[in-house]
This record gives structure tokens, sequence and C-alpha cells, in this order.
């Protein structure tokens, strides 16, 4: 499955049906009289966010969503069906933007959340409806209340606790590989990574979701790389992970790189509590880590973890870290028995 996270599509509410001109016509009724019904409601455009969806490709397929119209008033003082609602499914982490993408309309993070977005119009009356003491046989009746239209953007986030962060070939995917199932691509060249990657590590009887984003590289912001359109899905997240490759010819600066690169996008990603983990230790020698390690922490002013994880090398250090960042937001585990991962991939 291919994963998209931004797609425009075109809603429409279904308008109201007419109000019915009708006359009784009775045998043996002395008296008719105006029996029109009122016309039907037309249906809602309403977005729901369900599980199991985490990529937004069916809106690539299908990008026009139009509720049926109110059915017309009948005579008998029979009033028309509705239109059925219209319910677009997206994933929790979807937000409805204005076409202009200036406006956030709906933001959808939890399962289950509904919301009308468009009404559809009210029916008709019929000329029933209209009847007087002085007006004895109405004959104008309701053509139905328009509907509402409008185009809007998707944008999905996906909801992840600790998000992965770090120059191209920092071992962003190798970490997440270790602590999860989520089978992310792995190779000696720059950008394996190429969509988000979400997998759940289950630590000390505690779940929490890590997110892994594609690399980050000078110039990102302006579009160089990959570019720096998936950092939104890292800003939910309540702690971020900046691995460090310590093969690089300068950790300090391939560091501050990530973080200007941060701090151009904005969106508050440079608040946020950060872990520092120097990656990729397992072929230096104690004194080099040492030494790269307190160049990293003058770098960033934080504590640096030296890790490997492809030799599993204090990654429960990092765990223990992230754990005491996201704090609450990280479940208890149903299961406490077997291995310390489980999977969860959005791909």
């Amino acid at each position: 499955m291919h994963f998209l996270d931004q797609a425009k599509i075109y809603t429409r509410s279904g308008s109201g049906g007419p109000g019915a001109v009708s006359f009784r016509r009775e045998k043996f009724i002395e008296y008719g009289g105006p029996d029109g019904g009122n016309g039907g409601k037309g249906g809602d455009i309403v977005f729901e966010a369900v599980a199991g969806l985490n990529t937004l490709i069916d809106f690539r397929y299908t990008q026009h969503f139009r509720a049926p119209r109110g059915k017309g008033g009948s005579g008998g003082n029979r009033t028309g069906a509705g239109g059925e609602d219209l319910v677009i499914k997206v994933p929790v982490g979807t937000q409805v933007l204005s076409e202009d993408k200036e406006q956030v309309l709906l933001d959808f993070t939890k399962v289950g959340e509904r919301v009308v977005f468009l009404r559809g119009g009210d029916g008709g009356r019929g000329n029933a409806s209209y009847k007087t003491s002085t007006n004895r046989a109405p004959r104008q009746h309701g053509t139905g209340w328009p509907e509402e239209e409008a185009w809007v953007w998707l944008r999905l986030k996906l909801l992840a606790d600790a998000g992965l962060v770090g120059l191209p070939n920092a071992g962003k995917s190798t970490f997440i590989n270790q602590v999860t199932n989520a089978q992310a691509k792995v190779g000696e060249y720059a950008f394996t990574t190429t969509r988000p990657q979400l997998g759940v590590v289950r630590h000390h009887n505690r779940e929490f979701v890590v997110a892994d984003i594609p690399g980050l590289i000078a110039g990102a912001a302006e579009g160089a790389g990959i570019g720096d359109r998936f950092l939104g899905h890292i800003e939910r997240c309540q702690v971020l992970l900046h691995l460090v490759d310590a093969n690089d010819a300068d950790v300090a600066e391939s560091y501050r790189i990530v973080r200007d690169e941060l701090e151009a996008y904005g969106a508050g990603l440079t608040d946020k509590k950060v872990v520092v983990a120097l990656n990729k230790i397992d072929m230096l020698d104690d004194e080099l880590i040492a030494a790269l390690s307190a160049e990293l922490e003058e770098a960033s002013g934080a504590e640096v973890i030296p890790i490997s994880g492809a030799a599993g090398t204090g990654v429960d250090w990092v765990l223990d870290k992230l754990l005491d960042a996201i704090g609450d937001h990280a479940k208890v585990s149903e299961d406490d028995q077997g291995e310390d991962t489980i999977e969860w991939s959005p791909v």
C-alpha cells in the first residue's frame, strides 16, 4: 500500500427536496383542502476517524464526495425521504484544512470521532403548511434549501509519542527495527527511508509509539533532499530522539544542521524534549567515544547517550529516557509476556 499524507477533495451536501402542491379529493368528503407534504432534508457530509487506516491513498482516486438530495414531498401530507448522510472515513491524525491551507477546520485525534462538516439543506414546505383562515387553498410551496459545498485539503499527521530525527544514514531505521518489528528499509546509502514508519515499543511493561521520518539535510526547509514535508508527522510527539552518526567528520555540525532545519520548519519542534544519542559506536574505542560524546554534549547542551542500534548497546538506556519524557502518555502494556516488542507498521 502506498503512503500518501495529503489530498485535496471536493465535498457537497445534499439540497433539500421540494415541497408538494396537492389537494384532497376523496369521495364523500365535502371539503378537501391542501395536503402537500414537506420535502425531505438533504444528506450531510460527515467525517469520521476510524482505526486501521494510516494513509490517504484512497483519496487520490476518489476526490469528489456528494451527498444525495432530499426527496420531494407528496400528497396526503407525506414528507419526502431524507437523503442519506455521506460518511468520509479518514485515518486518526487527519486534519481537514481550508482550500488555501490557512485554517484547520477539523482535527481528528481519537478513534470514533465523528463531525458533521457540511449540513444538508432542509426540505421545502408543502402547500398544506401555508394554509390559513384567509388562504384556504394555497398553491405556493418551498423548493428546498440549497446544499453547502467546499474544496478542502486532508493532511495526515501520524500520532506518535516519540519521533526520530537525524541526518540520512544516522541509523534511525536500524534503531526502530531494533526496538520494534516495523521492518524499515536499511541500506548503506542516503535516504533509504522515503516515507514515515511507525513502530510500537514495549519497554518495562509500558507501550509507546515511535515514528521514523526521512533524514534531513542542510537546506531541507527550501526543498533540498526529500525536504521537510514529513516533519508534520512528529509535530504531535512528546519527545524527539536525535541520532548522530559517530562516523561523521564533525558530530557537532551534524547535530546543528538538523536543529537548524527543525527551527526553520517551526511548529514548536525545537521546544520539544529531546534525547541525544551518539549512534554506531560498535566500531570505536572507548577513548574516541568519550571524546565524541563530549563534543556533542557541548554542541547540544544535553546529556549524550552512546549507543549502537545494530548491536543493541545502550538501547535500553535510550528507551528509559524516552519513557521518562513521555510520562503518562505511555500506555500500560496489555501483555507482559514474550518478546519486548510488538509490530505495527503503516505500510
